[in-house]
């Protein structure tokens, strides 16, 4: 079955950087767009950013472009977060997401990690 494991979550002071890893298993990693989303206390839970099956293409929202970067290997089904200059509004729980129609349209994610937290200190 389809397994995300998310990993490198923790607690990180304000302008701090987080990498986060999603090792995936059970699927073949390269036909799937994946994804990050993210959920904070009391709120729904939102997309952050996604990557094409290649690498290739990528997507973000605009509270995280050009701080958070996401990327892929494909040989190693994995892919990473790297979150730089976070702020305390970043603080939530993140997932790891795939979807086998691609990365763009959000809601084909239907794939989850169990995900990881994210703590940042102002």
């Amino acid at each position: 079955q389809v397994t995300l494991g998310e990993s490198g979550g923790g607690l990180v002071q304000a302008g701090g950087s987080l990498r986060l890893s999603c090792v995936a298993s059970g699927f073949t990693f390269r036909l799937y767009g994946m994804g990050w989303f993210r959920q904070a206390p009391g709120k729904e839970r939102e997309f952050v950013a996604s990557i094409s099956r290649s690498g290739n293409g990528s997507k973000y929202s605009d509270s995280v472009r050009g701080r958070f970067t996401i990327s892929r290997d494909n040989a190693k089904n994995t892919v990473w977060l790297q979150m730089n200059s976070l702020k305390p509004e970043d603080t939530a729980v993140y997932y790891c997401s795939a979807s086998r129609k691609g990365y763009i349209y959000v809601p084909d994610f239907n794939y989850w990690g169990q995900g990881t937290q994210v703590t940042v200190s102002s």
